[in-house]
Protein backbone atom coordinates (compact mmCIF):
# COMPACT_ATOMS: atom_id res chain seq x y z
CA UNK A 1 0.00 0.00 0.00
CA UNK A 2 2.89 2.39 0.76
CA UNK A 3 4.37 1.78 -2.65
CA UNK A 4 1.08 2.37 -4.46
CA UNK A 5 0.24 5.52 -2.53
CA UNK A 6 3.67 7.05 -3.17
CA UNK A 7 2.85 7.29 -6.90
CA UNK A 8 0.41 10.09 -6.10
CA UNK A 9 3.36 12.40 -5.43
CA UNK A 10 3.94 12.86 -9.18
CA UNK A 11 0.40 14.19 -9.72
CA UNK A 12 0.79 17.32 -7.58
CA UNK A 13 1.22 20.68 -9.30
CA UNK A 14 1.95 22.56 -6.08
CA UNK A 15 5.24 22.12 -4.27
CA UNK A 16 3.55 22.84 -0.93
CA UNK A 17 0.91 20.14 -1.38
CA UNK A 18 3.49 17.69 -2.67
CA UNK A 19 5.62 18.31 0.42
CA UNK A 20 2.61 17.84 2.71
CA UNK A 21 1.79 14.57 0.99
CA UNK A 22 5.38 13.34 1.28
CA UNK A 23 5.58 14.31 4.95
CA UNK A 24 2.38 12.36 5.68
CA UNK A 25 3.64 9.41 3.64
CA UNK A 26 6.93 9.48 5.55
CA UNK A 27 5.07 9.69 8.89
CA UNK A 28 3.18 6.52 8.00
CA UNK A 29 6.52 4.73 7.77
CA UNK A 30 7.22 5.14 11.49
CA UNK A 31 4.99 2.26 12.48
CA UNK A 32 6.01 -0.03 9.63
CA UNK A 33 9.69 -0.43 10.60
CA UNK A 34 10.72 -1.29 7.06
CA UNK A 35 14.36 -0.38 6.53
CA UNK A 36 14.18 -0.24 2.69
CA UNK A 37 11.36 2.31 2.88
CA UNK A 38 13.30 4.40 5.39
CA UNK A 39 16.28 4.39 3.02
CA UNK A 40 13.97 5.35 0.17
CA UNK A 41 12.52 8.25 2.18
CA UNK A 42 16.05 9.54 2.86
CA UNK A 43 16.82 9.30 -0.85
CA UNK A 44 13.71 11.36 -1.67
CA UNK A 45 14.72 13.94 0.95
CA UNK A 46 18.18 14.21 -0.61
CA UNK A 47 16.69 14.85 -4.05
CA UNK A 48 13.72 16.95 -2.97
CA UNK A 49 14.75 20.03 -4.99
CA UNK A 50 14.52 18.09 -8.25
CA UNK A 51 11.23 16.50 -7.25
CA UNK A 52 9.82 19.90 -6.30
CA UNK A 53 10.87 21.26 -9.69
CA UNK A 54 8.88 18.45 -11.33
CA UNK A 55 5.71 19.70 -9.61
CA UNK A 56 5.74 22.98 -11.50
CA UNK A 57 3.62 22.75 -14.68
CA UNK A 58 6.21 24.59 -16.78
CA UNK A 59 8.77 21.86 -16.01
CA UNK A 60 6.62 18.93 -17.06
CA UNK A 61 7.36 17.54 -20.50
CA UNK A 62 5.62 14.75 -22.34
CA UNK A 63 7.13 11.31 -22.58
CA UNK A 64 6.75 11.50 -26.36
CA UNK A 65 9.24 14.36 -26.47
CA UNK A 66 11.69 12.53 -24.19
CA UNK A 67 11.46 9.33 -26.24
CA UNK A 68 11.99 11.26 -29.48
CA UNK A 69 15.03 12.99 -28.04
CA UNK A 70 16.45 9.69 -26.80
CA UNK A 71 16.01 8.18 -30.26
CA UNK A 72 17.85 11.11 -31.86
CA UNK A 73 20.70 10.70 -29.39
CA UNK A 74 20.94 6.98 -30.19
CA UNK A 75 21.17 7.80 -33.90
CA UNK A 76 23.98 10.28 -33.21
CA UNK A 77 25.78 7.66 -31.13
CA UNK A 78 25.57 5.10 -33.93
CA UNK A 79 26.82 7.60 -36.50
CA UNK A 80 29.65 8.74 -34.25
CA UNK A 81 30.91 5.22 -33.46
CA UNK A 82 34.69 5.31 -33.29
CA UNK A 83 34.98 9.08 -33.17
CA UNK A 84 36.74 10.53 -30.16
CA UNK A 85 35.40 14.11 -30.24
CA UNK A 86 33.01 14.29 -27.27
CA UNK A 87 32.45 18.03 -27.68
CA UNK A 88 31.13 17.54 -31.22
CA UNK A 89 28.75 14.86 -29.95
CA UNK A 90 27.47 17.19 -27.20
CA UNK A 91 26.96 19.94 -29.79
CA UNK A 92 24.95 17.60 -32.02
CA UNK A 93 22.72 16.59 -29.11
CA UNK A 94 22.14 20.20 -28.07
CA UNK A 95 21.39 21.42 -31.59
CA UNK A 96 18.84 18.67 -32.23
CA UNK A 97 16.59 20.30 -29.61
CA UNK A 98 16.64 23.73 -31.26
CA UNK A 99 13.75 24.79 -33.48
CA UNK A 100 14.41 24.82 -37.21
CA UNK A 101 15.36 28.18 -38.72
CA UNK A 102 13.80 29.06 -42.04
CA UNK A 103 15.34 31.63 -44.30
CA UNK A 104 13.01 34.17 -45.89
CA UNK A 105 14.32 34.60 -49.42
Amino acid sequence: MLKESFGQLWDYESVTWARKFFDQWKASLKWQRLKPYDDFARLIEAHWDGIAAHCKPENKISLDYVEGLNNKIRVFQRRAYGLKDQEYFKLKVLTCTLPEIYEND
